[in-house]
């Protein structure tokens, strides 16, 4: 892992790492390109005179020549390819950062950059230039599933109209809003029950009418029951 600034060496192959900034760069432009997305914290950049960003949620490529400048606090960890100039990354565009996308970070130390500059390339293109902060949803999610949450109350939690919202996580995530919903439910409920709690008490918590509910939804979308889910925590349980 190293500390970054905008002073590279041309590549002429792809080179993939994981490095660290901190603090403000003026505009710069490099002989090669650059993909990137954030594992941790947000970097804030100027493109071309025009305002940008790279999160954990949302990449960048940055073609050859362009002039950038950013802006990163300490905590910023970036996952930066970089690479010839080429016809793939002769265009500006923003890409999602999907999980194949963060398991990038274990190929960083493997050298293996080739495959993760195809990773990149692949991923998903967004439109929509607002954030969306995966893990402030779903911390609110979280802390009241038994709420009933509709899609205009989570996109108001980011000040964006239900339709832009709706777009946005589908494009991050690959789920509408309601199911992404439903998967954080599913997910506490069937730790809860794992855990001895009573179908009934969990399905008030997680936001479920009934514990008979509850125990169809499981079984329709994780294939699994209470008593497969205690039967789970018992066999692990059991001394070897």
């Amino acid at each position: 892992m190293s500390q970054a600034g905008p002073d590279l060496i041309r590549p002429i192959r792809p080179s993939c790492a994981v490095r660290r900034y901190n603090g403000e760069y003026a505009a710069h432009a490099h002989d090669h390109a650059q993909l990137m997305f954030a594992l941790d914290g947000r970097m804030e950049l100027e493109i071309e005179g025009r305002a940008a960003f790279a999160d954990t949620s949302s990449g960048l490529i940055i073609p050859a020549g362009m002039a950038h400048g950013f802006l990163a606090p300490p905590d910023a960890r970036m996952l930066v390819i970089d690479t010839p100039a080429d016809m793939a990354t002769d265009r500006f565009r923003r890409f999602a950062v999907t999980a194949a996308c963060r398991r990038l970070a274990m190929d960083a130390a493997t050298g293996d950059a080739a495959r993760g500059l195809q990773v990149l390339l692949a991923a998903p293109q967004i439109l929509l230039r607002r954030t969306l902060d995966l893990a402030r949803l779903d911390a609110a999610l979280d802390a009241a599933l038994h709420v009933n949450w509709t899609t205009a109350g989570m996109a108001a939690l980011f000040h964006l109209s239900p339709q832009r919202f709706h777009a946005r996580l589908l494009e991050l995530t690959g789920a509408t809003p309601q199911a992404y919903l439903r998967a954080r439910r599913l997910g506490e409920a069937m730790r809860l029950v794992a855990c001895g709690m009573g179908l009934e008490a969990v399905a008030l918590r997680v936001g479920y009418g009934s514990g008979s509910a509850l125990g169809v939804a499981m079984k329709r979308e994780r294939g699994v029951g209470a008593r497969g889910l205690r039967g789970e925590r018992n066999t692990r349980n059991e001394p070897d």
